[in-house]
């Protein structure tokens, strides 16, 4: 039996050679299955240190057929499908490595950081065991540590964390750990202040004084963090994570100067595959110069590295939002199925993310596990916030104005202040005190300063951590708060789970519930109130007409409406949408694409930024195409921010569902151009249903896929009533509630007095 082969693969391996080394091993394996357990045992070894834990595994398999009774081999084996995340295969492999050698050390090791890896807490157990046999070992002081941490028991995990770090002041994990499991428990205070012991013991260490910039940022500290970095970079210039750090930190209000640092970070560390996925996360949300090409760039930078991303949580949300906004519907379906990526992000504290989920959203148990995914995340928040809560003062005295405040991050040049800028405008000063609260990282613009002239209080901190950010409200001693933006971009939801005041709600920024148990209402209006009440975490506070007005300053009477349809002008039908394009699935623009199939001569217009981006509009013209539709029928106006005079191009707005429009609904109403929708059960399948009952447009709303696209053919084929909505449509919303920001403002002061009349649900 030649085992040449076998040793050339490991003199290949050693010398670094290692695409030749994994060729010889699988030529050898192939012609010589029975090799003795040693040098399995061996080659096992080297494809660990190698990380080519794939071949790992295929070797260690074939080695345990050969070599059953070999515990090492089981060993090697358990540890590859560790590394492959595999951990219910890897418990399986390491117990019978357990079984063969019950007093190995280093395999009830193996088995105790599987468990750790996969946060069962069976890694106690395990641990505390070998802890017992080897008190002075650090490294299982500190892995017993993480097991208590993972079980959220913090007060042991910090006693053997702590232990770690006296017995061994160099050991960096512990540290690391030490620090989260502070941040975790008390607040990112202590976490800061066990990274600078930690740095104190291991003077200049890199990790830590990236963890150290990492924990700054997550506390909000931004130009803290920045300006530590600026000064660290010139001492320093070429340090890869210094640079990939301080993008970090720009994002929020320099992108172009965030962006130079991601790739000059690249730049030193051209393999590392996170750097990338960063960068093109930033692409993807770089609205300077050419959209569509920071898309496509961000897009390519994406696919580049997506066969060796690992799919962590973060990963996935930048991969997934990528591929949503390019239309790439086969690679996103390639991710998982609905359940599995939401819990990935729920279970990992990712609530931006389930965002982008809404639209994903099929079955009817789609719905209930989406409402479930919000719950698991608010838990986590609701938990957190319970571990270090804040103070509140004495209640004020009874028969005073009723005090409301309103956060959110949007309370300036965005949609989500459009709509409340009714309430800051037109609420009586007599009954009621109203405060706003931001933590907008950008500078003040017109629509935030005026907003600051009306209310009584307006708030606006850049830098605060999420529970200052709770303390700075219950010190205003609120009777109602309401979030209007969850975890949308600059918010900070987990305020809510302080309860920083006895009432809390949720509005407008978000269409779904957002989780935590500490938000006692979600407004809506009666179109909206889902008909199944599972689908609704809060209870329903019902406004009376309309979720929102559409006030003066927000839609003004310019640009003008063009009275004559595009179809009067062009003898043809223009469909379209203004729509975003992380609110479009396969089955939405397929449907687009039958609707216009079925009238003929018709077109279809995309008003988006993402016109320019090669791969976006490839896509969108294949579905189409698969339709019959050619290429040339679909336009794209590529356009952001200054879209509303396209619609005097647009005869019908086909809106996107599941996730049904609002904003750009109202916009659609407003230029002349009526909309076509499909109304689901669920909040966001339920926006424009709501408004276009209240403009008298019910009929327009199908319940139905098939229902909506005959709607769209139907309407298509009379330009006579195209015409007439194009000359009427302004004026109908003036006379309905949508256009009634008064009484809506009257409707709304209404809701909260009525919710001051319902018990405290919780104490605060």
């Amino acid at each position: 039996m030649s085992l040449n082969r076998f040793a050339e693969a490991e003199a290949a391996f050693q010398a670094g050679r290692r695409d030749e080394g994994k060729r010889l091993t699988a030529e050898q394996l192939e012609a010589d299955p029975d090799a003795p357990a040693g040098v399995y045992r061996n080659l096992g070894a080297i494809l660990i240190r190698d990380r080519d834990y794939a071949l790992a595994e295929t070797v260690g398999r074939r080695a345990v057929e050969r070599h059953p009774r070999d515990p090492e081999l089981w060993n090697i084996l358990g540890v590859a499908l560790r590394r492959l995340k595999r951990y219910p295969e890897a418990v399986d492999a390491l117990e019978k490595a357990l079984r063969l050698n019950p007093r190995s050390d280093s395999i009830q090791q193996n088995l105790g950081n599987v468990f750790n890896d996969a946060k069962d807490a069976r890694a106690i157990r395990v641990f505390s065991q070998l802890v017992r046999a080897a008190p002075s070992n650090a490294e299982l002081q500190r892995q017993l540590g993480r097991a208590h941490w993972f079980a959220k028991d913090f007060d042991k995990a910090l006693q053997r964390l702590n232990l770690a770090t006296r017995m061994k002041a160099d050991m960096v994990d512990a540290w690391l750990d030490l620090s989260a499991v502070n941040s975790d428990s008390r607040g990112p205070v202590e976490g800061l202040e066990a990274q600078d012991r930690g740095l104190k013991a291991c003077p200049g260490d890199a990790r830590l004084q990236e963890a150290r910039l990492s924990m700054l940022r997550r506390s909000g500290r931004m130009r803290e963090a920045e300006q530590q970095m600026l000064d660290m970079l010139k001492v320093t210039p070429d340090a890869a994570w210094l640079h990939f750090q301080l993008g970090g930190a720009l994002t929020d209000y320099d992108r172009p100067r965030a962006n130079e640092h991601f790739r000059r970070a690249i730049e030193l560390a051209p393999d590392n595959v996170d750097y990338r996925i960063t960068y093109a996360e930033s692409l993807g949300r770089d609205r300077t110069g050419d959209e569509g090409g920071n898309l496509e760039a961000a897009y390519r930078t994406m696919v580049e590295v997506l066969d060796k991303a690992e799919l962590t949580p973060g990963n996935l949300k930048v991969i997934y939002e990528l591929l949503v906004r390019v239309a790439d519907y086969d690679r996103l379906e390639a991710l998982g199925s609905f359940s599995k990526v939401g819990r990935t992000w729920a279970d990992a504290g990712r609530h931006t993310a389930l965002m982008a989920h809404l639209a994903r959203v099929r079955t009817a148990e789609d719905r209930l596990e989406l409402v479930e995914q919000h719950r698991i995340w608010g838990r986590l928040a609701d938990a957190a916030a319970a571990r270090r809560p804040i103070t509140h003062p004495a209640p004020r005295p009874p028969g005073g104005k009723i005090r409301v405040g309103y956060m959110s991050s949007d309370l300036r040049g965005h949609p989500v202040a459009y709509f409340a800028i009714p309430l800051f405008e037109h609420y009586d000063r007599s009954r009621f005190e109203v405060f706003c609260y931001s933590w907008y990282q950008g500078e003040e613009d017109p629509t935030q300063k005026q907003i600051t002239q009306w209310v009584d209080g307006f708030r606006w901190h850049k830098d605060i951590t999420d529970r200052e950010a709770a303390q700075l409200i219950a010190d205003d001693n609120l009777d109602m708060l309401f979030e209007l933006g969850a975890t949308t971009h600059m918010n900070k939801l987990s305020v809510m789970s302080y309860r920083p005041a006895p009432r809390q709600a949720s509005w407008v920024g978000y269409p779904h519930s957002a989780g935590p148990e500490t938000i006692d209402y979600l407004v809506l209006d009666p179109w909206m109130n889902p008909p199944d009440p599972r689908l609704v975490i809060e209870k329903p506070l019902l406004l009376a007409h309309t979720w929102y007005a559409m006030g003066e300053r927000a839609f003004r009477e310019q640009p003008a409406v063009d009275p004559v349809a595009p179809v009067e002008r062009n003898g043809y039908v223009t469909f379209g949408t203004a729509n975003n394009p992380y609110k479009y699935t396969r089955e939405t623009v397929t449907a687009w694409a039958r609707a216009v199939a079925g009238t003929p001569g018709s077109k279809f217009m995309f008003v988006r930024p993402e016109g320019t981006t090669p791969t976006f509009t490839t896509n969108i013209r294949k579905v189409f195409e698969d339709q019959g539709v050619s290429g040339d029928r679909v336009v794209f106006e590529t356009v952001r921010g200054r879209h509303l005079p396209f619609y005097n191009q647009m005869d019908i707005s086909l809106d996107t569902f599941p996730q049904t429009g609002g904003t750009t609904t109202c916009e659609s109403l407003w230029m002349g151009v009526p909309v076509v929708a499909r109304v689901g059960d669920a909040v966001f399948e339920r926006m424009s249903f709501s408004i276009l009952n209240n403009v008298g447009l019910g009929d327009l709303v199908g319940k139905t896929t098939d229902e909506y696209v005959d709607i769209a053919i139907r309407l298509a084929a009379d330009p006579a009533r195209i015409g007439e909505l194009r000359r009427t449509l302004r004026d109908r919303l003036g006379a309905s509630p949508l256009r009634d920001a008064r009484g809506f403002a009257r409707d709304w002061y209404a809701m909260v007095e009525r919710a001051m009349a319902d018990p405290v649900r919780k104490s605060a």
